[in-house]
């Protein structure tokens, strides 16, 4: 289980790094587009293969994926959803009949929903890590430089 302590860190340990304050926040979003992205249950594999194959830290990459977790999980997918189907100028309730959900008609309740899911997830991703980039950025600009000796000795 992540903790505030272990979070704390992590984050820490992201921000100490020797990369670039540019390289690092684009980890980041990488990994913040990663989290809103449509492709559940392959997010971890989408990760070490972004970290792999464009030398990104994975620990931010991680870092920002983990965006998409348990107790978000369920808000990022009705987001997507929401975000799709106003996006695509349908009704705003889906009619979805829960209680006749079954694995038989999965498929066609919900398949009028996959489209305007899968539209809203995608922009939901890039809107996040457009965000998560100059904020992460600014962040780390600013812990590096309130803690470096340089900064401390001009204070003095």
């Amino acid at each position: 289980m992540l903790g505030l302590a272990s979070l704390r860190q992590r984050l820490s340990e992201v921000l100490h790094l020797q990369e670039t304050p540019h390289r690092t926040a684009l980890a980041f979003a990488t990994g913040v587009f990663i989290a809103f992205a449509p492709h559940y249950l392959f997010h971890t594999a989408s990760a070490v293969f972004c970290g792999w194959m464009f030398r990104l830290n994975y620990v931010a990459i991680f870092l920002g994926s983990f965006i998409n977790n348990p107790w978000t999980f369920i808000p990022i997918l009705a987001a997507s959803l929401y975000t799709g189907i106003f996006l695509m100028g349908h009704s705003s309730h889906p009619d979805i009949e829960w209680e006749q959900l079954s694995m038989d008609n999965i498929f066609d309740l919900l398949s009028p929903y996959l489209l305007p899911f899968i539209l809203g997830a995608c922009t939901l991703a890039v809107v996040g890590s457009l965000l998560a980039y100059p904020i992460m950025r600014w962040t780390i600009t600013r812990f590096r430089n309130t803690s470096s000796p340089k900064a401390s000795e001009s204070r003095v």
